[in-house]
């Protein structure tokens, strides 16, 4: 095959590529129709409960009974055992899709899988009215602007949906007082045309969220810092309400908006920054933070999680796959604010007070933030070379 024929089927396989994303989008319903969410929620959380009890107590016979153990039940056992006791026991189960608490178990029986090989915690019983969401699956249509899901029938969206796709499975959240349905669909693959084909480093920050080494910069939303004192008052009216009445769940309602907008406000800035990046950079550089170990730190918790590191670097590992770009991960070690950009001597120690940067050595003064992110992308660089090519690999020197 000569060069030119395989240049050409390069570039069909990469306009033939596509990638699993998923939608979410609003729901406009009735008052049914709400009713009708609320049930198949009250039931999948319902199921998940029952699940949790059951093997809690298969936990508890076991480490106390070591040489009777008894097989941990999975997803099919779980759900065998609760259409033959609870079930039976509860005929309001038999009002929503079946579809909702087979789901509901099976997640429970992931959740325990990731405790087992300790990827996350314990799981947690659920509450009304927090997290309330269950799936769907079946005869599922998707029409311009409503969706078709078994039991419940058609529910209309706000927005136009996407055309063409089939969902397998659907699954329906509830946010504050508003409800929302997801779905994965097939999206192809954008080589977008780059306007930088060096690495640039990206160095995250709680003065500013982003601080490019091309010496742009993204301020954050700091969207919480805005609200607290709205979110205060809100907590200290719920406080007052006596749980359970009218009023307790009204201000419930109202505080769950507050967080919900305070959420919104902060997706929406990462959401630009990380399409910004991934449009416009072929190769993009950042640092593997440990978040959960700086949210340990009570005096930076705050500012740290009003960012979003977690969110941030999640976005932008989806969307440089979508757009064509690499994105590189550095060492979380590497001391990339205390070494200097120009002449690489490093500092032993380097306070947070400290904001300008000074290199005894070369007597450079330069921005930290700055400094840190063209580090960052000197230490990017020789693992992104094969990605970026020779005439980047010049470029860094």
């Amino acid at each position: 095959m000569s060069n030119r024929l395989l240049i050409v089927f390069v570039r069909q396989m990469l306009y033939n590529m596509t990638m699993l994303l998923g939608f979410k989008t609003e729901l406009k319903i009735n008052k049914l129709q709400r009713l009708m969410l609320a049930k198949h929620a009250g039931v999948a959380r319902h199921a998940w409960n029952q699940g949790l009890a059951l093997c809690q107590q298969v936990l508890a016979h076991n480490r106390a009974n070591p040489n009777d153990k008894i097989k941990f039940p999975s997803s099919i056992d779980l759900h065998k055992w609760l259409v033959a006791s609870v079930k039976s026991e509860n005929p309001w189960y038999y009002e929503v899709s079946k579809c909702s608490p087979q789901y509901a178990l099976r997640h429970l029986s992931d959740a325990f899988k990731s405790f087992f090989k300790k990827v996350k915690g314990f799981p947690k019983f659920k509450k009304k009215g927090r997290d309330d969401s269950f799936t769907l699956d079946g005869s599922i249509h998707v029409d311009h602007k409503r969706v078709k899901v078994p039991v419940i029938g058609w529910l209309k969206t706000f927005e136009r949906l996407p055309q063409g796709v089939e969902p397998k499975s659907v699954t329906i959240s509830r946010q504050a007082d508003r409800w929302f349905i997801s779905f994965k669909i097939d999206v192809p693959v954008e080589q977008t045309p780059k306007f930088y084909d060096i690495v640039v480093g990206v160095d995250l920050g709680i003065k500013a969220l982003a601080t490019l080494s091309t010496g742009v910069v993204f301020d954050g939303a700091k969207s919480y810092r805005q609200a607290e004192r709205r979110l205060k008052r809100l907590q200290r009216n719920l406080s007052r309400k006596p749980k359970g009445s009218a009023n307790w769940n009204k201000a419930t309602r109202l505080l769950a908006k507050a967080h919900r907008r305070v959420a919104n406000i902060r997706k929406d800035v990462l959401h630009k920054v990380t399409t910004y990046l991934s449009k416009n950079h072929a190769v993009i550089g950042i640092e593997d933070l440990n978040v959960s170990g700086m949210m340990a730190n009570r005096c930076l918790a705050k500012a740290i999680g009003d960012m979003g590191f977690y969110e941030f670097r999640r976005q932008l590992e989806y969307k440089c796959q979508l757009y064509g770009s690499k994105l590189v991960v550095i060492d979380r070690f590497a001391p990339s604010s205390k070494t200097c950009s120009c002449c690489s001597n490093v500092k032993d120690s380097l306070s947070l007070r400290q904001r300008v940067y000074h290199c005894h050595s070369c007597d450079l003064e330069l921005d930290r933030d700055l400094n840190a992110a063209i580090n960052i992308s000197k230490y990017a660089a020789s693992s992104a070379v094969s990605a970026c090519g020779r005439g980047a690999a010049d470029s860094l020197g």
